[in-house]
């Protein structure tokens, strides 16, 4: 198994980078990643300037799929995200929208939260349950050159739960080799995000990395061992939510033989919704795979 070693810190999905590694279909690969505070708060009295470093959710690759051709599919299984250092940390952030309620002296609120024993000790009185994620991981474009800080169809910074350990996420190509890149991962990570920092730790992530030819996706997808997920983000939050409906029941109908209506119809009953940071319109929609199973 080939392990990327941390390099050069990308804060955008370049096509014009030289890939960090080359692999084939079916291999699998251990990647390490910085944390989303580009490293700046390791300890507690850590602050995040963003005078020194003004961007965020710095990213490992690109990682060049041998045989990928825009067109073709990803097939991403999240074998384990495994925190470096033993560590995550956040801080308080810019309340943005609340400001209306909250006002705008916020502190610091920066902290160093161990991890140990399945569980992220946020104080001595609270532990979180450890579940690790990756806020941020895309294809490259085929045009333009999208920074860290939204989602889109190549996946990007979609901060959804569910691009988790055991989920196999898939994504669509747009470039030769793919080029992907990977990064910002989470200990932890409430509904919505609402500081717009999550339990922020730097990782190991193992992947196993397929390639499907000739079959192209709209935008992100994922399966987990009894779902059906996709994610769709913008703003306005409704919209994004269409579209992530919409892409589910298109992927019923192509893949599971689903009309469409009786989908949507099913979907108005059964689905769930889970909110990755409020602010980007990120989000994810499924359904358990035992209602898929019987289309109608």
């Amino acid at each position: 198994m080939q392990q990327i070693s941390l390099g050069s810190l990308n804060y955008e999905f370049n096509r014009f980078q030289e890939p960090c590694v080359r692999i084939s279909s079916g291999e699998t690969i251990r990647v390490e990643s910085e944390d989303a505070l580009s490293g700046q708060i390791r300890k507690a009295d850590d602050l995040r300037d963003k005078s020194t470093v003004p961007f965020s959710n710095p990213l490992t690759g690109p990682i060049f799929i041998k045989q990928a051709e825009p067109g073709d599919t990803l097939s991403i299984k999240i074998e384990t995200i495994e925190s470096r250092d033993g560590q995550c940390a956040t801080y308080t952030g810019n309340p943005k929208q609340l400001c209306q309620w909250l006002g705008t002296d916020v502190p610091s609120g920066a902290h160093v939260c161990p991890i140990r024993d399945g569980f992220v000790y946020w104080s001595d009185e609270i532990k979180i349950p450890y579940q690790p994620m990756l806020g941020c991981i895309g294809t490259t474009p085929a045009y333009g050159m999208p920074s860290t800080m939204p989602a889109g169809p190549h996946g990007g910074n979609m901060d959804v739960r569910e691009v988790t350990e055991g989920n196999t996420l898939y994504l669509p190509g747009f470039v030769s080799g793919a080029l992907l890149y990977l990064g910002d991962a989470h200990a932890a990570m409430g509904q919505g995000e609402l500081s717009a920092t999550g339990l922020e730790m730097a990782a190991q992530t193992t992947l196993t990395i397929e390639l499907i030819k000739q079959k192209m996706i709209s935008g992100p997808r994922i399966e987990s061992s009894d779902e059906l997920i996709t994610v769709s983000s913008g703003t306005p939050m409704e919209r994004a939510t269409a579209d992530a409906f919409a892409q589910l029941i298109l992927w019923m109908e192509a893949d599971y033989g689903w009309n469409r209506w009786r989908a949507y119809d099913l979907l108005t009953h059964v689905a769930e919704i889970s909110m990755g940071y409020y602010e980007g319109g990120g989000l994810a929609v499924k359904i358990a795979k035992e209602y898929v199973a019987h289309p109608s």
